[in-house]
Order: C-alpha cells, then structure tokens, then sequence
C-alpha cells in the first residue's frame, strides 16, 4: 500500500501513535535504517574477500533521530564489509535519546566514530576526501528555521566535495512541507524517505535536491497508516463497501 505525502505535523503524529502502541522507536529506527542500508548496499562495489579494497562510507549524524538512523546504516554496512566512518555533529553529552543509545552501540562494536565540535575539521573533510558515498543522516523532516553553525558548514562541505549523497527522508536543509531549502541546499543522489513521501517533494523545486527518492517501509500497523492511505489504496471494510 502506498501513503500520501506527510506533512511535517503528520510524520509526527505517526511517531506518536507508534508509541502510543508500545512500538519502541528503536525498533522504527532500524526498519529504516536497515531499508536505507540495504539499497545504498546494491550500490557499492564490494570485492570478494578484499577487505582493502571494501567501499568507504562517510555518515554524517546530527544529533537527534535522523543520527540515529544514520548510526543504524552505519552498523549494517559495517556487518556487510564495507569500511564506514561515522561523523556526529555533536559531542557524546549532547546526543539525545536513541541517538546517544545508538552511539553507545556503534562504539561498543569498534566502530570509528568523530566528534566534531573537538575534533579537527580538517580530518572531517580528509574523511569525506576518503569516502566512495557519503550518507546524510544530520537534519530531518523537523527542521523549521534556517540552518546555521557546524550543520551549515558539514552541508557546504557535501556540496563542495561532490560525492555521492544518500539523504535519510530528506536531504539536511530542505523543508519538508514547501520542499525548499532553509538557508543551505543539499543536492542529494537519492533521498530514502520513511513511510511517504513528504509534501514539499512535490514542489517540482524540490527535484535537484531529492535525487532518485524511495519509500523504506517501517513495519507500522494499518491502524497507524489508516488516515494517510492514498485514495487508490483505501480498502473497503465492513463500513466502506463500494
């Protein structure tokens, strides 16, 4: 089935009604994790047993759910043989709820992690030099006001480095209800959008930013995805019969 595009408001109406379920987030965060992971997967070039010769990913995390997500692709690729580099955007002390467990996860696998408000910025940008793609797991679809700070110098330097960019639901900067950018513009590759499409996609604006866009399913029930059903794919019920 397929979802009409969310608006802002509604990505996170269903958030809340996931917990309201006793869906744990975590659990959402690694369906879509998971789903980004295993298509930019299908796009590395992995030799058999050449471990030095392994695709090298940069993520890029911020510090709220969208790193989080990002630290979820970073584990599986991590599992599927590819060298991966993860770069917060914040301190350990400033990550906030499943992104700080997710880190603790990552750390505890020996993951290479950097954080780059101590860190030096030339080795973020040595990092990204490195890096066959880059995943941009920094901002999501609740940014509302202008992008500033370390987040606007990492998206300038996504822009000036020219790699491959797979955006987690939206590339960092970019509105999700008028699908234009806020202050700083992304252009991604490939956007992996979680459960719909957002609103402002469908500014044709938003084109050269989204790249190739694809729903990651999150395994929400149908009482969830009820209300934002695309009309095709209303199903009739004992109350809906045509």
């Amino acid at each position: 089935m397929t979802l009409r595009p969310l608006t802002r408001a509604e990505s996170r109406s269903i958030d809340a009604s996931a917990a309201a379920l006793g869906l744990p987030t975590t659990l959402l965060m690694e369906n879509a994790g998971r789903g980004a992971a295993d298509w930019l997967r299908t796009r590395l070039d992995m030799p058999r047993l050449e471990l030095a010769r392994a695709p090298r990913v940069l993520v890029a995390c911020g510090p709220g759910n969208n790193g989080g997500d990002g630290a979820v692709v970073a584990r599986h690729l991590d599992g599927q043989g590819v060298q991966v580099e993860v770069a917060w955007s914040a301190s350990p002390a400033q990550l906030r709820g499943d992104a700080a467990f997710q880190h603790a996860v990552l750390h505890a696998s020996g993951i290479t992690q950097t954080f780059y408000p101590t860190a030096p910025w030339s080795r973020f940008e040595e990092s990204l030099a490195r890096a066959d793609w880059v995943v941009d797991a920094l901002l999501g679809t609740g940014l509302a006001r202008p992008v500033e700070g370390l987040f606007a110098d990492a998206i300038q330097a996504l822009e000036e480095a020219r790699k491959p960019v797979l955006a987690l639901d939206i590339p960092s900067g970019l509105d999700a209800d008028t699908g234009l950018p806020l202050g700083r513009d992304l252009h991604a590759t490939a956007t992996a959008t979680f459960a719909a499409r957002k609103v402002g996609f469908e500014n044709p604006a938003a084109a050269a930013y989204l790249g190739e866009v694809f729903v990651v399913d999150l395994g929400l029930p149908l009482c969830i995805l009820w209300p934002f059903l695309s009309p095709a794919d209303v199903l009739p019920t004992a109350f809906n019969v045509p």
